[in-house]
C-alpha cells in the first residue's frame, strides 16, 4: 500500500470539519489500508483523515492491543477525567498537558459499513477524543493547558 506524508500545523485541513462518508466504495477501503500503513510508518497510535490531507471522517488507532478503523465516529457518552501528556503527528516537536474524558463510548461504521460501538478507557479513550477533535478542526494544543518542546526520547503520538 502506501504511505502518506501527514500534513502539519497551520495546514488549514487541520482547522476544518471533516466530511461524513456516504459511501464505502473501493476508494474508502484503499484510503483506510493506507492511513494503517502511515499509522505504522510514523510510529503513531492513532491517525485521522485530515492529517494525511483527505477531509473524511476516518479514524485509524492502534494502542498496541488492537487496531481499529471507524468511520464517522462520534461520542456517544462520557464520564470522568484524566490528565495527562499528549503529542500529535501534525504538530512534530511539541507535547502538553491535557485534560480529557477517562471513559468515552463511541460509535461508528467498521470497513463493512456495520455500525460498531466501543467503550475505551484510559489510554484508548485519550485516543479516541484526539483523533475526533481532528475530524472537528481542534488540535490538540487548542485544549493544552501547557505545552513545550518535546524530550529528546519521543513518545509515540496521536
Amino acid at each position: 500500500m502506501a504511505v502518506y506524508q501527514v500534513v502539519t500545523m497551520p495546514n488549514e485541513i487541520l482547522r476544518n470539519k471533516a466530511l461524513p462518508i456516504k459511501n464505502i466504495n473501493s476508494g474508502t477501503l484503499r484510503l483506510l489500508d493506507n492511513m494503517r500503513d502511515t499509522l505504522y510508518a510514523f510510529d503513531g497510535v492513532g491517525l485521522a483523515a485530515p492529517q494525511i490531507g483527505v477531509s473524511k471522517r476516518i479514524i485509524v488507532i492502534d494502542t498496541g492491543d488492537n487496531y481499529i478503523e471507524l468511520l464517522n465516529p462520534e461520542i456517544i457518552s462520557r464520564e470522568g477525567e484524566q490528565t495527562g501528556s499528549e503529542g500529535c503527528l501534525s504538530v512534530p516537536g511539541i507535547v502538553g498537558l491535557v485534560t480529557r474524558n477517562n471513559k468515552v463510548t463511541v460509535k461508528g461504521l467498521n470497513r463493512e459499513g456495520q455500525e460498531v460501538v466501543y467503550e475505551a478507557e484510559k489510554l484508548l479513550a485519550r485516543v479516541f477524543q484526539h483523533e475526533i477533535d481532528h475530524l472537528d478542526g481542534i488540535v490538540f494544543t487548542d485544549r493544552a493547558s501547557e505545552t513545550q518542546r518535546e524530550p529528546a526520547n519521543r513518545r509515540k503520538k496521536a
